[in-house]
């Protein structure tokens, strides 16, 4: 039901398994079985039976542990309850194999989709995401890691109705009772760099597969597969893909998920945040370029072909407050990732030391402004006006003293990016009504996230052979809300990028 195969191959006539399916037509088949269309003779449905197969030469003993492991499987699969997870009705074994009885999906898989109407619109492959993300965060809550997200097990239906089948060959992560034959499972194109290395699979790398599916719809060819398997996994683990044909939320999305680290890898309810602001982009009034709005828990997904149609009138929503660490309906103005209108003296152009492999938490040193003595930097410092380039003492906690000079010349002191969190004009706080202050420890990861995905997505990385070091500045609760500010200060919800080199000045954009 899942595989790539296209075209149905009938099967023997009557061939019945458990006294019970009768298996009607081949559907397709892949390295771990053949998925048959059949029939439960006992409730008289429809169903999909995939014929779990292994290859020649394979030992007795080793069959009887992978007949255990996916009979255990399978079954806990089956008590998932996610509308995007293809339904286990039934575990058997039969004539010396393990069959797996599943819900009928009558749809064509995203691999399909794609081969046969090209690369899909940034919101059908939002919505697409969002609920296979749904699937993941119920299998990853129940203990199970999939093992196998790739386009071929996941069904779109023509209302965009997306559904993740082959949980039957996951690897239950609580089940310690069960030999690991060391067999990889998986399709390499969209097999996590730590899977390569030796590591298990985990949540991380189920998240990190989505990330390659969702760049496969939106690109319309996968981001690392090669004429060769040995290919594939150099460029799984060694090259890092860009994203051509969409930018904003969804880009930052399917970039935060391809990180190398599973350390330094966007968690399912960050990812959650950014495929919800595609939604909430196509459905919300005109605001300002580089804004975005997070929807509400919730929302319905938009069908497919509505989402291919331009024309389509998307439907109207309603608007509430989100429970959560950020109030709802505020704008978060390019929350994870660099992909707000800031021209930052053209610093994206600067080649730097990418640490694709290193966590955001592990590069960005996040420092705090606003007035107080238990602040980094006073309001204002250095951040304020419009230079984005500077010249001055060494970056650290205190009141140093800038100077702003211009980005062709080299420079101490660089603001690559600038984001404001908070646009009361498309809030559902009114001008006159303070937005709440943000958790400090979801805001000081935010800011680590931001500066990082930023630069991670500028063409210009460069894997090694700089000394950059990259800081972020928050605002504290006064500067936020304006409160216990000199004169010359005035309230901010922004953060700020910063990068300083360790080796001596930062070259110009001529040099």
């Amino acid at each position: 039901m899942s595989d790539d195969v296209d075209t149905e191959r009938l099967a023997p006539p009557e061939r019945v398994i458990a006294e019970r399916y009768v298996l009607r037509a081949e559907l397709g088949r892949g390295g771990m079985g053949v998925v048959w269309r059949a029939e439960d003779r006992v409730i008289g449905r429809p169903v999909a039976v995939k014929e779990m197969r292994l290859g020649e030469g394979v030992t007795v003993a080793d069959r009887a542990v992978f007949e255990q492991r996916i009979l255990r499987e399978a079954r806990t699969a089956g008590r998932l309850n996610d509308p995007a997870v293809v339904t286990v009705f039934d575990v058997v074994h039969d004539t010396g194999s393990v069959f797996i009885v599943m819900e009928l999906v009558e749809a064509p898989n995203l691999a399909q989709l794609v081969r046969g109407s090209g690369p899909l619109a940034p919101r059908a492959v939002a919505d697409i995401g969002r609920q296979v993300l749904s699937a993941l965060e119920a299998a990853h809550g129940a203990g199970i890691v999939h093992r196998d997200v790739k386009p071929s097990n996941i069904m779109v239906g023509r209302n965009g109705r997306a559904k993740l089948t082959d949980f039957g060959i996951a690897q239950a992560a609580d089940d310690p009772t069960l030999t690991k034959t060391g067999a990889v499972i998986g399709s390499p194109a969209y097999l996590a760099p730590e899977r390569l290395s030796g590591h298990e699979a985990s949540p991380a790398s189920d998240l990190w597969a989505l990330g390659a599916v969702l760049y496969f719809a939106i690109e319309g060819k996968a981001a690392f597969e090669r004429d060769t398997t040995a290919a594939t996994f150099g460029a799984v683990l060694n090259e890092v893909p860009y994203l051509t044909n969409v930018q904003g939320p969804l880009a930052a999305a399917v970039s935060g998920m391809l990180a190398s680290s599973p350390a330094g890898r966007l968690t399912a309810p960050q990812v959650r945040t950014l495929l919800d602001a595609v939604t909430a982009e196509a459905s919300a009034p005109i605001a300002p370029q580089g804004t975005i709005m997070i929807a509400p828990v919730g929302t319905p997904t938009t069908p497919l072909n509505a989402s291919l149609n331009p024309a389509a009138t998307p439907p109207k929503r309603s608007w509430a407050k989100v429970a959560g660490t950020f109030a709802a309906a505020v704008l978060v103005t390019a929350a994870v990732a660099g992909f707000a209108a800031y021209d930052a003296g053209s610093s994206s152009g600067k080649k730097q030391e990418q640490k694709a492999d290193v966590p955001a938490s592990d590069v960005v040193k996040v420092y705090s402004m606003g007035p107080g003595p238990k602040t980094d930097f006073p309001a204002g410092l250095p951040m304020s006006g419009s230079q984005t380039c500077l010249s001055g003492p060494p970056f650290v906690p205190g009141t140093p003293t800038y100077q702003s000079t211009s980005c062709s010349n080299p420079h101490d002191l660089e603001i690559y990016y600038q984001t404001s969190f908070v646009s009361s004009s498309f809030s559902t706080y009114a001008a006159n009504t303070p937005v709440p202050y943000p958790d400090v420890d979801q805001l000081t990861a935010l800011a680590k996230q931001t500066c990082w995905t930023d630069r991670l997505l500028t063409p210009y990385a460069n894997a090694k052979g700089s000394h950059y070091n990259y800081y972020a500045v928050i605002p504290t609760p006064d500067l936020w809300s304006g409160k216990n500010l000199p004169s010359s200060a005035s309230a901010d919800q922004s953060i700020y990028c910063l990068m300083t080199n360790t080796a001596g000045q930062l070259p110009g954009d001529g040099t």
